[in-house]
């Protein structure tokens, strides 16, 4: 009976295993698995051998006790410590447990707390630990998921086992204490399991194919983004982009990368999807940059050819920005190419999308975004497809999310937190979108968030205390989640939030390279005051930096962490096997990530990244002199702020505002103090103490000497 039972599971469930042979039962053994659905049990019961023991909640053991009879089974009331006892005796006879740690199936989709008594267990018995995760059975109508996602009778399941873990214990902690640490790294071994599964069931290498496997999963008809202007569902933006695509084809043919400079809207999302399926490289520009930037951007990326819109570039007053690019690339307008458009160009559009056509195949797909570098030009970071959605999948084994929440995205695509976190993550994950083109409008987003009842919320620190200021104290009456990254979280945002809304700000930490999200505080790992822990399948480590006594140079490592960079001049530069953050960072003991420092010399401007040593050359073209130093210090209002040491002795802010102006630099690179200085403080190793300077930089103007 049990074998027919397989072989029917086998195939109503499409099942897929990984690694069961893994599972070796020499001595105490405990597998572990994560909780979806009602069905994990039965799985497990077929597929596992008939020693295994089954650790069952009193009040399901009743209500089940016809299907328990013939199975190894041991009852445990979780309000009962002492029934844990009963677990521990039967694993300490080496016979295996299967044990639930949650202790009740998921109704968030994602991870749960671990109990406490699994870490008893642990310590008590010494037993190998094998971490399971079930995907799939949370969309049957088994779970307790059903008016949060899709579900249906037979969904797709997978079942993954990680690798065996043995904890051991710490004689100079109390008992009380490891007992708590030990299931807290029980939670973490289960979020590294899960990535590892979603790593290696993930069937998609370009994001467009990515695109079809949501609506599939999440449902065609299903809303995927909004904008001011309407909505799109998965079809709608499928077909879109399958159109699209292929009328850029003929135009683009040739190019590898393509310069995309466009607002948050639906027609910027189907553009990338169109590009993704092409096979495209897009390299999407920041329009808030300034024309200098700009100009060095395309070149760095060598595109021929910038997509952008009519209407956009007029309401946005950007029509000398586009001249000059014009007279260097060619300009291709969306409206232009929307004219083209026939019936019979929709009709074959229409036939990819039944067809389930995939992206063009034979190309490794990227897209490129740009952060300052310390040679003073724009580097280009590449990011391949599985870059991106491995960061996808890293954030979803930390945090919830379900069909019934709302993402409300104020944060440009040129930035990579509004890029992946904002765009690309909630639209892969079956959570609708609504894109704003300006994060700046800080009474129309709050306004936004209560009409279109979002919860989900991001934004720099900047942003947040923007809408803080302006919104009604009932906007964010259905925000879950506030998720904070680009600069330092502040107390007083963090304040006003928690005192204003009753919301508690998830601070992160991430750099473009890397995705961006290294790390993320999340409700079941929080501490005030840190970025929380690094997020699953990250490696890290760091290194001492001259003049910093308390932490080190963040190095990191992972699927996540991008190609190389694209150098202004030089072309492609393949990433080191370690990226070096440019971050001061300590690391406690339960793994929480507190920002020290920062290493290299770019200071964060209302988010957005300027570079430090771009100021002092251009200082030094105003002025005349090489004796100048720029560093950055934290400031209320825009998160840093730059403050220019100079030993020009007449040195004045508008001769170098007016500099910048004919030089055709944005206005993000002036700094907000230049202070007049008889010599720059040097390190023994002749470089200038930008340490020092910073603590001068709290002094008044004309106590600044050295």
């Amino acid at each position: 009976m049990k074998a027919v039972l397989r072989l029917l599971f086998r195939y109503l469930f499409q099942l897929k295993m990984a690694n069961f042979e893994r599972i070796v039962f020499n001595g105490p053994t405990i597998i572990l698995p994560n909780h979806v659905s009602f069905l994990d049990a039965v799985f497990l019961y077929l597929f596992l051998p008939d020693n295994v023991y089954f650790v069952v909640n009193t009040a399901i053991a009743k209500r089940f006790a016809i299907f328990l009879r013939k199975r190894n089974y041991v009852t445990v009331d979780p309000l009962n410590p002492y029934s844990i006892k009963k677990i521990v005796e039967v694993v300490r006879l080496n016979q295996p447990v299967v044990l639930f740690p949650e202790g009740r199936i998921t109704t968030t989709g994602g991870l749960m707390k671990v109990y406490s008594g699994v870490g008893f267990i642990a310590l008590k018995t010494g037993a190998t630990i094998y971490p399971l995760i079930f995907s799939g059975p949370e969309y049957s109508k088994l779970s307790r998921l059903r008016y949060k996602v899709r579900t249906r009778w037979f969904p797709q399941v997978s079942i993954y086992v990680d690798k065996p873990i043995v904890i051991g214990v710490d004689r100079s902690k109390s008992f009380k204490l490891q007992k708590q640490e030990i299931s807290n790294k029980i939670l973490t071994l289960l979020q590294q399991a899960m990535f590892q599964a979603k790593e290696h069931w993930r069937e998609a290498t370009n994001l467009f194919d990515q695109l079809g496997l949501a609506g599939v999963v999440h449902g065609v008809h299903k809303v995927m983004a909004e904008d001011i202007g309407g909505a799109v569902t998965y079809k709608q933006g499928m077909i879109g982009s399958y159109v699209l695509g292929r009328k850029l084809a003929g135009l683009l043919q040739g190019e590898e990368r393509v310069g995309v400079l466009l607002p948050n809207s639906i027609g910027h999302l189907v553009t990338l999807f169109g590009l993704f399926y092409l096979g495209k490289t897009p390299a999407i520009l920041n329009f808030s940059a300034g024309l200098q930037n700009n100009l060095d951007c395309a070149q760095t990326a060598e595109v021929k050819s910038i997509l952008t819109s009519r209407l956009f570039v007029e309401k946005a007053g950007f029509g000398d920005l586009i001249s000059h690019l014009a007279a260097i690339y060619r300009i291709i307008y969306l409206e232009d190419v929307k004219d083209t458009i026939t019936i019979a160009d929709k009709v074959r559009g229409y036939s990819c999308y039944l067809r389930g056509d995939k992206a063009f195949p034979g190309q490794v797909s990227r897209l490129v975004l740009f952060t300052s570098g310390s040679e003073s030009k724009p580097k280009g970071v590449v990011l391949n497809h599985s870059n991106i959605m491995a960061n996808i999948n890293q954030i979803s084994c930390v945090i919830d999310y379900t069909h019934q929440d709302k993402m409300l995205n104020a944060l440009p695509m040129f930035h990579s937190f509004g890029l992946t976190a904002g765009t690309l993550l909630p639209i892969l994950s079956g959570v609708e979108v609504f894109l704003y083109p300006s994060p700046l409008h800080y009474k129309v987003v709050p306004e936004i968030a209560y009409d279109r009842n979002a919860s989900i919320l991001l934004g720099t620190p900047t942003f947040l205390m923007g809408y803080a200021k302006y919104a009604n104290s009932y906007d964010f009456y259905r925000i879950r989640y506030v998720l904070a990254g680009g600069e330092k979280l502040k107390d007083d945002v963090r304040s006003i939030w928690l005192d204003k809304f009753g919301l508690r700000i998830l601070e992160g930490y991430g750099t473009t390279e890397t995705g961006p999200v290294l790390s993320l505080n999340t409700p079941l790992f929080y501490r005030k005051g840190t970025v929380g822990k690094f997020l699953p399948g990250i490696s890290w480590q760091t290194e001492e930096v001259e003049g910093i006594s308390e932490g080190g140079n963040l190095l990191v490592k992972g699927p996540n962490v991008m190609e190389g960079y694209l150098l202004y001049g030089t072309g492609f530069v393949p990433a080191e096997q370690w990226y070096n953050c440019g971050d001061v960072v300590s690391v406690d003991a339960d793994g929480f990530i507190t920002i020290k420092a920062r290493v290299k010399r770019f200071a964060k401007i209302s988010g957005e990244m300027v570079s430090l040593d771009l100021v002092e050359q251009l200082a030094q073209a105003c002025f005349g002199t090489d004796k100048n130093a720029a560093i950055n210090i934290s400031d209320e209002k825009k998160g840093e702020r730059i403050v220019l040491f100079t030993m020009h002795k007449t040195a004045a802010k508008q001769q170098l505002r007016e500099f910048l102006s004919q030089s055709r630099h944005g206005m993000l690179l002036m700094p907000a103090e230049i202070i007049v200085v008889d010599k720059i403080p040097l390190l023994g190793s002749g470089k200038a103490d930008y340490v020092a300077l910073k603590a001068a930089a709290g002094k008044e103007q004309g106590d600044a000497k050295f």
